[in-house]
């Protein structure tokens, strides 16, 4: 029972791991992402074609085909999201970790991606409302922006200046209210057939506040035109409250950026860059097996063009590129490690390390030659372009 349990939790695991948009580095996750994109294209693209009558006699059948099959490929999502989203939120319980995908605005709009699809062949009565509701498919366009930076900012802002963005339209919906029923009192009698109610007033209020002025529905009367006049340099004003808003948002969510980067680089963590070469002890060996101290982790793998994430299970090869973080030191006793790229001419050049002149106060640690790191011993001879990287508990200069 135990083993058909942890199997069922390993295939859920797999299919989270399969959907999920925040894994990063794993190329099954990768392709399904691409295949994700791609069929949502393919659906609105579609959609728009089969409005163009001349496209639908020519392409008809293949367009059909393209919507039943994409839509296919988004129940089969939904599916696959709701049966791994204990593991989206992993603090709550199976039961309600599901509940909590259902009702979020990414499950409604999964399910409606697909669900007004195939509800016409049980309820072939609300087949036009059913066709209205399959514009919730555009939404699912929100979920790249799990996949780029850029996107990704554009809803934390958004997000962060909810408040301030809320009150703005709050404000801009009093106005239009109270501008309308203005209107509605000085223009109803001159225009009973332009202005025959309220709504009709929130009409010209809103095309006027917002500065679009459709030219349907205009004042006549001079007190109509003055409030006209009024109305349209506030909104002016108003419009440009929340335009203000989310610049000065942008302006704030890539400052706070700039400043995390900036204080990883220089409080929260060291790296170091070691190359895997042919023969090197740690070649063919997982990453569990390294026995890494207390404080330092192998922070991430460059091989090739991939990047991997350094989990227990990757396996190194000669030729990967590893990056080492170790946490940076608090105390007073901090390292003075310099580097010195020996250029052409530098009286260094040719010698060997133990014929050089420097001092009792510094250690060399590693020579990088190109791609290689080697060790200082005393019979390496050092070569135009090598990187001497040092350690000095007094401030001099290698290069001197």
């Amino acid at each position: 029972m135990n083993e058909e349990k942890k199997a069922e939790n390993g295939f859920l695991k797999t299919v989270y791991r399969l959907v999920s948009e925040r894994i990063v580095g794993d190329r099954l996750n990768q392709f399904y992402d691409v295949i994700s994109t791609i069929a949502l294209i393919l659906n609105l693209a579609a959609s728009f074609l089969m409005t163009f009558d001349e496209v639908v006699d020519s392409i008809g059948n293949l367009l059909l085909t393209i919507e039943a099959v994409t839509v296919l490929f988004f129940a089969i999502d939904y599916f696959l999201r709701f049966l791994s989203a204990r593991y989206q939120y992993p603090a709550l319980s199976p039961a309600k970790a599901t509940l909590k995908y259902v009702f979020s605005l990414y499950g409604i709009v999964d399910l409606l991606s697909f669900l007004p699809y195939y509800l016409p062949v049980l309820f072939p009565i609300g087949a036009a409302a059913f066709r209205l509701l399959r514009l919730a498919r555009v939404l699912r366009l929100f979920r790249i922006n799990a996949y780029y930076d850029s996107l990704h900012v554009i809803m934390e802002v958004l997000k962060n200046k909810k408040q301030q963005l809320l009150s703005s339209v709050f404000i801009i919906s009093v106005l239009i209210l109270a501008s309308s029923l203005g209107m509605y009192g000085l223009e109803h009698e001159a225009q009973p057939d332009k202005f025959t109610n309220a709504f009709s007033g929130i009409w010209w209020a809103s095309a006027a506040l917002l500065t679009v002025g459709y030219g349907d529905i205009y004042p006549v009367t001079v007190l109509g035109r003055i409030l006209g006049l009024i109305i349209t340099f506030l909104g002016v004003g108003m419009v440009a409250i929340p335009t203000g808003i989310i610049s000065a948002g942008f302006v704030e969510q890539y400052e706070l950026m700039r400043r995390k980067m900036e204080h990883g680089k220089e409080h929260d963590l060291l790296f170091v860059n070691v190359f895997i070469q042919k023969g090197d002890s740690w070649e063919g060996r997982l990453i569990k097996e390294l026995g890494l101290p207390t404080g330092l982790m192998v922070a991430v793998i460059r091989r090739k063009k991939r990047t991997l994430i350094p989990r227990g299970h990757v396996k190194l090869l000669a030729g990967d590129r590893v990056v080492l973080a170790a946490e940076a030191s608090s105390g007073d006793s901090k390292l003075d490690l310099r580097e010195t790229q020996l250029l052409e001419d530098h009286p260094w050049i040719g010698q060997q390390i133990k014929n050089i002149n420097i001092s009792r106060q510094t250690v060399l640690l590693m020579v990088k030659r190109d791609e290689q790191t080697l060790m200082p011993r005393g019979d390496l001879e050092l070569r135009q372009g090598d990187r001497i990287i040092a350690y000095s508990s007094m401030e001099e200069v290698l290069s001197e």
